[in-house]
C-alpha cells in the first residue's frame, strides 16, 4: 500500500472531487476521465490538477500521453513528488507532466526502434522497441489505451526532462 503525506492526500482528494463531476467514462471518455477510471492514476490525476493542466488533456488533442502509475511515482525518491506538488514548484511539475506527453497520435504500430519524439516540454523522448517498448528508461506496460482526444500507454516509472 502506498502511504502519502497529508500534502499529497489532500491534492488527490481534490483531483478526485474535481473529477468526480464529469459523466462515466465510455467509448467516448477523454485522454483524463480514462486514467482516472483505470484507478492506478491517482497520483497524475492530482499532479495535473496541480499543475493547472486536466482542462489542457481535457482539450481536443489528439495527445499521446506516457502515464507513469501511482507505483511509478512511489518509485520517486522520497519526498518528490510533495515537493513537485507545492504551489512554488508549478513549473517544474508542469515540465516534468509536459514531459510526458507527444503531441498528436501515436500508436505502438507507430514505433520505431531508436525513434525520437519531441514532447510538448520541448524536450525530446527516446522510444526503443527492442525487447520490449521503452520511452527513455521506462518500459511501455500497456501500449494503445484509446480515448477521445487521443492515446495512453501506461509506463513504469516517471521520466524525468533533461535539465
Amino acid at each position: 500500500m502506498i502511504t502519502r503525506s497529508p500534502l499529497l492526500q489532500a491534492i488527490a482528494l481534490s483531483a478526485t472531487v474535481a473529477l468526480a463531476g464529469t459523466p462515466a467514462v465510455s467509448a467516448d471518455a477523454d485522454i483524463v476521465d480514462t486514467a482516472v477510471s483505470a484507478g492506478d492514476f491517482g497520483t497524475l490525476a492530482a499532479a495535473l490538477t496541480a499543475a493547472d493542466l486536466v482542462d489542457t488533456l481535457k482539450g481536443e488533442g489528439p495527445f499521446t500521453v506516457f502515464a507513469p502509475t501511482d507505483a511509478a511515482f512511489a518509485a520517486l525518491p522520497e519526498g518528490t513528488v510533495e515537493e513537485l506538488l507545492k504551489p512554488e514548484n508549478k513549473e517544474k511539475l508542469t515540465a516534468v507532466l509536459t514531459y510526458h506527453v507527444v503531441p498528436g497520435k501515436v500508436m505502438s504500430s507507430d514505433l520505431k526502434n531508436g525513434m525520437t519524439a519531441a514532447t510538448v516540454n520541448g524536450a525530446d523522448v527516446t522510444i526503443m522497441t527492442e525487447g520490449g517498448v521503452s520511452v527513455n528508461d521506462a518500459a511501455v506496460t500497456t501500449a494503445d489505451v484509446e480515448a477521445s482526444n487521443g492515446v495512453i500507454h501506461v509506463i513504469d516509472k516517471v521520466i524525468l526532462p533533461p535539465m
